[in-house]
């Protein structure tokens, strides 16, 4: 039978450092925030609680774990005494029990799941604590390790540390498995007898020790400790994230070209014989099918592209973009909120948002979907096989049907039957005709409601 676990996720800290007004946790690390990594690799499943303690009015941090972990519970930690009183915060859950206890940061992105895992193992051959160690290419600041044989005896801090154990470079990560039927004793024996007068966890050590009981140390790797206090150390777990990435792709078959020059999203899947071009930014939400090809210098957010799709150069899909089979979308195009069926075309200059693009139409260069009048935005829905000239402007909602011929330069305010031909010409017209329904609208929207 498994063992039960407790998470507890410390993410009260404001992040001052940042010089940022969102809270540190939420700041992104390959389009998900800091605390959606720790989240996603913490345990899941039914033996599996999971406990998240946050700052005073963060209700933003609040509503980022109810998305990422509905099932995890938020505690307010209202005073900052300290590491061992931060976890305290969240006493209702350790009362509640667990076999394991993870005590994690909120701010560590790069962890994994197989190090918690790892971390938790000593616990199952009857240690009391785990400490999650590094060895650092640069140990000032980092408390270190002290070990005698394979027992962890204390965690000397580095202002206290003497020169010899200075010199040591296994550095302490701050992430810890505590045997869960004694983690409650071991944290509320912490004292606070320090210069700041606070409850540090690292003492958990020594009260383990004092208790007779085992404490050991698990290894990892220094990135997969990097703790987010500025910006400049924000930028090192993007680039960290990115070359993690980028050789997932690779060693999924993706053709990268140029991979130092492409940005991907934690979320990014891929089908086979995917090719991407240099300078391509991929952010959340994007799901890339089989024989697709993204040219250079295009960037996609929230969108689905079909088999044997071509995206770009220089193209941009904004959320809600799906492109089926076969669609070509070119230069200069962007697509926002729209449907493009197989094999559908837009190879230059356009605009589609809002839209539904039925199979195989052509859109012709320097067209787009007048989707927003002032006040809402409206529909545009294109047929099968629909042509629509260059510089056409459709203005929504209309219909253009199955089989239907755009002219050049036309701009079309009424719906068009199937296999009709439409030309619209009178530029003049249609300015006044918008003029005067936007007076309407402004009228509307400016004349109070009855009662």
């Amino acid at each position: 039978m498994s063992r039960s676990s407790l998470t507890i996720v410390l993410a009260a800290g404001e992040g001052t450092r940042m010089q940022s007004s969102l809270p540190k946790v939420l700041h992104p690390v390959a389009g998900q925030s800091l605390l959606a990594h720790v989240l996603g690799a913490a345990p899941k499943g039914a033996n599996a609680r999971l406990a998240v303690v946050i700052g005073p009015d963060h209700t933003a941090v609040a509503d980022e774990v109810k998305r990422i972990r509905p099932d995890a519970e938020n505690f307010v930690q209202r005073e900052r005494l300290g590491t061992a009183h931060a976890v305290l915060a969240a006493r209702d859950a350790l009362i509640g029990g667990a076999d394991d206890l993870l005590v994690v940061f909120g701010d560590t992105p790069l962890i994994s799941a197989e190090t918690f895992a790892r971390l938790r193992a000593p616990l199952r051959s009857g240690a009391a604590l785990a400490v999650l160690g590094f060895r650092a290419a640069d140990p000032t600041g980092y408390g270190r390790l002290l070990v005698e044989g394979d027992r962890l005896v204390e965690i000397r801090e580095h202002a206290d540390a003497t020169p010899e154990q200075r010199a040591i470079k296994l550095c302490n990560a701050g992430v810890m498995a505590f045997d869960g039927r004694k983690a409650l004793q071991i944290i509320d024996a912490i004292g606070n007898a320090n210069s700041k007068g606070e409850y540090y966890l690292t003492d958990a050590v020594t009260v383990v020790r004092e208790l007779g009981w085992e404490a050991v140390v698990i290894e990892t790797g220094e990135d997969e400790v990097r703790g987010i206090n500025t910006k400049a150390q924000l930028a090192e777990a993007e680039a960290v994230m990115q070359a993690r990435l980028r050789k997932a792709a690779l060693d999924a078959g993706v053709t990268l070209i140029a991979p130092e020059t492409v940005y991907l999203a934690a979320d990014t899947t891929f089908g086979k014989d995917v090719t991407i071009e240099p300078f391509v930014v991929i952010g959340p939400g994007v799901s890339i099918s089989d024989g697709a090809v993204i040219h250079s210098f295009s960037h996609i957010v929230q969108a689905s592209i079909g088999k044997k799709a071509s995206v770009g150069p220089y193209a941009r899909l904004r959320p809600g973009t799906s492109l089926g089979d076969g669609a070509r979308i070119g230069n200069f195009v962007e697509v926002k909120a729209a449907t493009l069926e197989a094999g559908v075309k837009v190879n230059h200059l356009s605009y589609i948002g809002d839209a539904h693009v039925g199979a195989n139409s052509n859109i012709g260069a320097g067209t787009i979907t007048c989707n927003y009048d002032g006040f809402s935005k409206h529909k545009t829905t294109i047929g099968e096989g629909a042509f629509v000239g260059t510089n056409s402007s459709l203005v929504a909602p209309v219909k253009i049907g199955n089989g239907a011929y755009i002219g050049s330069g036309s701009v079309i305010t009424k719906d068009v039957p199937d296999d009709a031909l439409a030309v619209e010409r009178s530029p003049q017209t249609n300015r006044e005709g918008g003029a005067k329904r936007y007076r309407e609208l402004k009228t509307k929207a400016r004349t109070p409601k009855d009662g």
